[in-house]
């Protein structure tokens, strides 16, 4: 059991938190959530010994093993397999001592090191951490390269498969699905629903708080409440809650002015005098109580778009991708006013490539692009918070795109978004990654778009930015297109669902329960081993011909293989244009990498061709 008694904690000068008496029970998967800001980071790092409590204590089983997502990833050498591996330190040991061993070709060593293996019970582990990175999105021919080879967003799930990998009681992760897309959401459900221990989970993403939580403990004004059940749970008991807590408030409060009403009429009067001050003790007596604090709600609107033809955007036999590198194969893709299309797909599949072609960001391979003359796109990518200037305001940022527009006008607006008074002057260099997104979401705004192309808008929004951005979408009069891993948001704005996998994108005829049954299945089918093609049967009078077809036979399969597996690492290295940006690899050399790897393939499978007919 962990507890907390009476704690509190701050930082600088502010109290994040104050008399907290919470425990929470082995096995129990409690969701911590909160606005940004409310001290949910700090309390991890409060139970990890990072930060002190400024009262109170923390208790926890003193041989408690506790795992968490390392926040930085170091440009490291290692292998992605053994970096994984790495996690559980004592196997990795083991594993690590019996490579030396073998190098040394020293049997005895060896033979310690297996013991050690099977004392740990660690024989598995190799399959585990494979298991750990193919779940997260990790081909098999992405095992052996180095972690400094991988970019942002990849390195953060090579850390979230690390802490996944460590033995432990109690698990910390802090919003593990950023950086995911749906396909890896889904998967890390199952695992964590799975998982034997204890688990503290801050997640801004409703769904998935209620698929794995059991229990949820809310911050909110510098205390800390613990709710049975999961996000849907906490809301519904937290408005009966509220509901109660005013209407003893109003009772009270009617009582306390009753009270005062006689004090302050008969408080003069001789016959009254002691009746009166028995109601004044009564009052001082009485426990005062808080009124419910109506909070805030966030809202948020894009502007209806200043025109809006029916007809708004298409691409005719395309195929997307970059260089001569063909992602996508003959797409046809029509949106017009009031469509809502979520795009879902394996990652690497071409979602963002499709994006991007839409936008006009990276040109057609092939086929054409067309728009009506009133068309104008809102877009927002994955690397659009990154691209705001640091050491300017918001004011300075929308000043950019409205030249000529009254300060008092530009304040208004960014006031809707929540940036009121001083905080539009304020530099984004201090703004959290929520901030930011939210800043990026209000320029596009302003523009009165009337098509939206959102690709992965609700990284580092919390709950409440992200209830609002889909109350707003759903009310906005435009198209949309949506790349997300929140099933919330998809399933309050998206009616028309897209499936970009295998090369191509097509109407996809079901919802996300379906496309998650659809996942499962295609996992499954991938995980089967393939049924061997037999040789053709040798004549008889060669009666060790099959025995050497059966041998080259699997060599050439072996080399189909591994070529298939470079070809479709390449193919998402180039539909990952992180792999690329700011000139660190060059998009036309991967190109050029993956069109002989394309050569040497063909060879094989031809050469494989020539053996099932011999």
């Amino acid at each position: 059991m962990i507890s907390f008694r009476n704690f509190a904690l701050r930082r600088g000068e502010r109290l994040l938190l104050s008399n907290v008496d919470v425990a929470m029970h082995a096995g129990w998967r409690v969701g911590v959530i909160g606005r940004n800001g409310t001290g949910k980071s700090s309390l991890f790092a409060a139970l990890q010994g990072q930060v002190e409590a400024d009262q109170g204590d923390i208790d926890i089983p003193a041989r408690v093993r506790i795992a968490s997502v390392a926040q930085e990833t170091p440009a490291l050498d290692d292998p992605a397999l053994d970096f994984v591996l790495s996690g559980d330190a004592a196997v990795y040991a083991a594993i690590a001592m019996e490579r030396d061993a073998m190098a040394r070709e020293d049997w005895e060593a060896v033979a310690e090191a297996h013991h050690k293996l099977e004392e740990l019970g660690g024989y598995d582990a190799t399959a585990r951490a494979g298991k750990l990175l193919h779940g997260l999105g990790f081909t098999p021919d992405t095992h052996d390269r180095a972690v400094k080879e991988f970019s942002g967003g990849w390195r953060v799930r090579l850390n979230l498969a690390r802490a996944l990998m460590t033995p432990s009681d109690l698990l910390l992760l802090d919003e593990p699905t950023n950086h995911l897309d749906l396909d890896a959401v889904l998967w890390l459900e199952q695992w964590l629903l799975k998982y034997p221990g204890t688990l503290l989970l801050i997640s801004h993403d409703r769904e998935f708080l209620d698929e794995v939580t059991t229990h949820t403990l809310h911050l909110h004004d510098g205390k800390a409440k613990l709710y049975t059940g999961d996000y849907t749970a906490f809301e519904r008991q937290r408005a009966e809650h509220l509901r109660l807590q005013q209407i003893t408030h109003e009772k009270v409060q009617a009582e306390r002015a009753h009270l005062q009403s006689f004090i302050d009429r008969f408080s003069a009067s001789a016959a009254k005098a002691k009746q009166a001050q028995s109601r004044v003790k009564r009052l001082a007596k009485m426990q005062n109580t808080e009124a419910v604090r109506v909070e805030r709600a966030l809202r948020i609107e894009f502007p209806a778009p200043a025109k809006l033809p029916h007809a708004l955007l298409r691409i005719s036999d395309a195929d997307c991708g970059y260089g001569s590198h063909v992602v996508l194969d003959n797409i046809r893709f029509v949106l017009e006013a009031g469509d809502r299309v979520a795009l879902l797909g394996p990652n690497g599949a071409g979602k963002s490539t499709l994006v991007k072609s839409l936008v006009g960001e990276i040109p057609l391979l092939s086929g054409e692009r067309g728009g009506h003359p009133d068309l104008r796109i809102g877009y927002f990518a994955q690397h659009t918070v990154e691209s705001l200037k640091e050491g300017s305001s918001p004011i300075d940022h929308l000043g950019e795109i409205a030249p000529g527009v009254a300060t008092q006008q530009l304040r208004d607006f960014l006031g809707k978004w929540n940036f009121p008074g001083d905080r539009a002057f304020e530099s984004v260099d201090g703004f959290s990654g929520g901030e930011r997104a939210r800043l990026a979401l209000a320029l596009i705004a302003w523009r009165k778009p009337n098509v939206l192309l959102l690709d992965e808008p609700t990284n580092h929004l919390d709950l409440d930015m992200r209830e609002a951005l889909a109350e707003a979408l759903a009310s906005f009069d435009g198209a949309i297109v949506l790349v997300s891993h929140d099933r919330h948001l998809i399933g309050l704005v998206c009616e028309t669902f897209w499936r970009v996998a295998d090369g191509v994108a097509q109407p996809f005829d079901g919802d996300l329960d379906a496309y998650a049954v659809w996942l499962r299945t295609r996992d499954s089918a991938a995980e089967k081993p393939k049924a061997p093609v037999a040789a053709a049967p040798a004549p008889k009078t060669a009666s060790k011909a099959p025995k050497v077809n059966a041998h080259k036979l699997a060599q050439a399969e072996a080399r189909v293989a591994e070529l298939e597996s470079k070809l479709h690492t390449l193919d998402l290295d180039l539909a990952d244009p992180d792999r690329y940006a700011g000139g660190g690899t060059d998009a036309a050399a991967l190109a050029k990498q993956r069109e002989q790897v394309a050569a040497e393939l063909a060879q094989a499978e031809e050469a494989l061709l020539g053996l099932y007919d011999a």
